[in-house]
C-alpha cells in the first residue's frame, strides 16, 4: 500500500511519442464534457518520460475552449522535473507551443490529487495496459471519483505512432452510481484507413478491461470479427477510397444489428459502440 499522500499507481514504461493522442485529443475537443464544463480543467494522468502529450493536448483543446487548463500528472518525481524542463522552454518561447500555455505538471496517480478542484476531463492513455485486468474496477473507480458533475474519464490505448487507438468513456453519473465500480458507457475504434488491412488490429490495443477478452465466446471478439467480416464485404468499394470502404461497412454493420454511435466521426475512421455490446461476458 502506498504511504499516505503517495501517489496511487506505478510507474509505467514511460513511452511517449508526438502527435501520438492526436485522435483521442479531437475526440475529447468536441465532447460536451469539455464544451460545457464550468471549469474546463483537464487531467493528462499518467504522461510517461516527457510531457509533450499535455502539451499538444492543450493546443489542441484550447481551439475550442481558449480557457482550458491541462494539467499532466505522473508518479514519478523525475519525470515531473523532466517536463518542467520543457514547460520552462515553452515559457521562453523556445518550441513551437504558445507560451502563456494554460499547462502544468505535477506528481500524482490515480487518487488525480487536484484539491477541491474537480477536473472536467480525465485522460488516462497508454497507463492501464501495464496492469492485470483485475486492477482495471478499482483504478476506474478512483479516477471516476474524482471528475465534476457532468464530467469524463477517457481511459484507453493505441500504437506507438498513433495510428490505431481504442478508449472506453466513463461519465461523471455512472461514477456516482455506486455498485461495484463505474462501467464505460461506450468503446471507440479509431484507426488510420489508408493501408489498413483489418480493422481488427484494433484487437492488439483494445483496453486492459477488453484485451484478454478477444477469444470466442466473447461479445468483443464477434464484434471485431463482424467488422472485419463487413470491411471485407466493401472491398468492391475501395476504388472510391478508404473512407467510402470503410463507411459502407460500418453501414452494414448497423444493418445488422450492431448499435453503433456517432455516424459523423466514421469519415475520420472511429467506431463507437456502447459498452453493453462488448462487455466482457455481454454483461
Amino acid at each position: 500500500m502506498p504511504a499516505a499522500g503517495s501517489p496511487v499507481g506505478r510507474v509505467t514504461r514511460g513511452t511517449t511519442g508526438t502527435n501520438r493522442l492526436r485522435r483521442i485529443d479531437r475526440w475529447i475537443a468536441r465532447h460536451p464534457a469539455l464544451r460545457r464544463s464550468d471549469d474546463p480543467l483537464v487531467v493528462d494522468l499518467g504522461y510517461g518520460a516527457s510531457g509533450v502529450t499535455a502539451l499538444e493536448l492543450h493546443a489542441r483543446l484550447v481551439r475550442v475552449r481558449p480557457d482550458v487548463e491541462v494539467l499532466g500528472l505522473e508518479i514519478e518525481p523525475a519525470r515531473v522535473d523532466r517536463a518542467r524542463a520543457q514547460l520552462a522552454a515553452v515559457r521562453a518561447g523556445a518550441t513551437a507551443f504558445a507560451p502563456d500555455a494554460r499547462v502544468s505538471f505535477g506528481l500524482g496517480g490515480f487518487e488525480v490529487p487536484t484539491g477541491a478542484r474537480r477536473p472536467a476531463v480525465i485522460r488516462a492513455f497508454n497507463v492501464l495496459r501495464q496492469y492485470d485486468e483485475a486492477d482495471v474496477a478499482q483504478a476506474w473507480r478512483r479516477m471516476a471519483a474524482r471528475i465534476a458533475p457532468g464530467g469524463l474519464l477517457v481511459e484507453g490505448t493505441c500504437d506507438e505512432i498513433g495510428r490505431v487507438c481504442t478508449w472506453v468513456a466513463i461519465d461523471a453519473d455512472e461514477a456516482d452510481a455506486g455498485g461495484p465500480g463505474p462501467l464505460p458507457q461506450t468503446l471507440t475504434v479509431s484507426l488510420r484507413l489508408a493501408g489498413l488491412e483489418h480493422p481488427s488490429i484494433a484487437a492488439e490495443r483494445l483496453p486492459k478491461a477488453l484485451i484478454h477478452r478477444n477469444v470466442p465466446g466473447e461479445p468483443v471478439h464477434a464484434y471485431l470479427r463482424a467488422l472485419d467480416r463487413e470491411w471485407e464485404r466493401a472491398a468492391a468499394v475501395a476504388p472510391f477510397g478508404p473512407v467510402a470502404r470503410w463507411s459502407a461497412a460500418l453501414k452494414a454493420l448497423t444493418d445488422a444489428g450492431w448499435p453503433l454511435r456517432a455516424r459523423s466521426r466514421w469519415r475520420l475512421g472511429e467506431v463507437t459502440v456502447p459498452w453493453s455490446a462488448v462487455a466482457p461476458g455481454g454483461g
